[in-house]
């Protein structure tokens, strides 16, 4: 049997949470499992108070059936969803459409939970729906996002980015949630070159065997040879020809307003785009399908993802969130899910 063809006899098993639960998560997560397709896609494992599932069905104006468990130890998955009911430390019901330390707080503990059961190998990936960061520091979170707490509550110390991913085309970006008037000092070439392998590496385990990245530049017209500054010819060319020179199909800096236009339909010329900072790519990206973006937690040792789109507060309770981006985030998850548990399942038998 091929890799690929055993990849896709695998399984996974996926640790799923309602992410803050005053916005649209419980609401998306409710119409994602109400499909019978998603139900016989993988093995679920929802981490959640039962009252805001309920909850979620009832704004949904769907329902799945589920099975309790009250405890993580032996899981046995069954044909519906585990419901593993866990109220962390806060206490429901929480008020709707509006940042809040209990919402952040039951975020956090339910995230820590699927954190804990897949780095215990019982799961195979996580898929969180939208979590809501002003909740996140109201409830005490220091750090700058959740990748960076993922990262923090794992002990994990080797580089890490988040990618965003739509219809096949991936993203990264050398700096993230930072200020704009902070980018220029943060952009080295040992940083675009650790963009570029992360997201080489990411795009091979995700089955792409020769990904083919575009870089950006950071300025105007790649700076108009150094009309409108230099990184492109000091850091970002260097760093662009070091990693092709280690075996990376990579190509750049190309101007940021004109990538994206090699990368549409039947003319993609690019599997991924390494951007500079957060908007250069995410506008691009969000204006060409806003309701299919997901954002995947790269560099880390699990799979983790989550739709793109924040938590909706507006809408929240209305019913009328989209669910089609929850779903490319699940579907996501069961891809990586299943290559994770082959080169661990691989790993573990050469390790014998």
């Amino acid at each position: 049997m091929s890799s690929e063809s055993q990849a896709a006899s695998v399984r996974p098993r996926i640790a799923m949470v309602l992410g803050d639960p005053a916005g649209i998560g419980p609401e998306l997560i409710a119409k994602l499992l109400a499909q019978e397709s998603v139900r016989r896609t993988a093995d679920i494992l929802l981490i959640a108070d039962k009252h805001e599932v309920e909850e979620g069905m009832r704004v949904a104006g769907c329902r799945f059936e589920c099975a309790l468990v009250n405890s993580l130890d032996n899981l046995r998955f069954e044909e519906v969803p585990l419901l593993y009911d866990f109220h962390g430390t806060s206490a429901g019901p929480f008020v709707r459409g509006r940042a809040s330390i209990a919402g952040g707080r039951y975020t956090l503990d339910t995230l820590k939970v699927a954190l804990d059961v897949t780095l215990a190998g019982k799961t195979d990936a996580i898929m969180f729906a939208p979590l809501n960061k002003s909740s996140l520091h109201m409830a005490g979170m220091t750090c700058a996002d959740e990748l960076h707490w993922f990262a923090e509550q794992i002990g994990y110390q080797g580089p890490f980015c988040e990618f965003n991913a739509m219809d096949g085309l991936w993203t990264s970006r050398v700096t993230s949630h930072v200020a704009l008037k902070d980018v220029p000092n943060l952009i080295t070439t040992p940083r675009v070159i650790e963009a570029i392998g992360l997201i080489d590496s990411a795009l091979r385990q995700s089955g792409i065997e020769q990904p083919r990245i575009a870089v950006c530049g950071l300025n105007p017209h790649c700076g108009d040879e150094s009309n409108f500054g230099r990184e492109e010819i000091d850091l970002i060319q260097p760093a662009v020809a070091h990693a092709r020179a280690s075996g990376v199909n990579v190509e750049g800096p190309f101007p940021a307003d004109t990538i994206f236009l090699k990368v549409q339909g039947d003319h993609r010329i690019y599997d991924a785009i390494v951007t500079m900072y957060h908007d250069q790519g995410q506008i691009a990206m969000k204006l060409m399908g806003f309701s299919r973006g997901v954002s995947i937690c790269g560099g880390l040792p699990i799979p983790i993802t989550t739709p793109s789109h924040g938590t909706a507060f507006d809408i929240a309770t209305k019913g009328i969130a989209n669910v089609s981006a929850t779903l490319q985030a699940f579907h996501m998850a069961c891809r990586l899910g299943r290559s994770y548990r082959l080169s661990h399942s691989t790993n573990h038998a050469i390790a014998n």
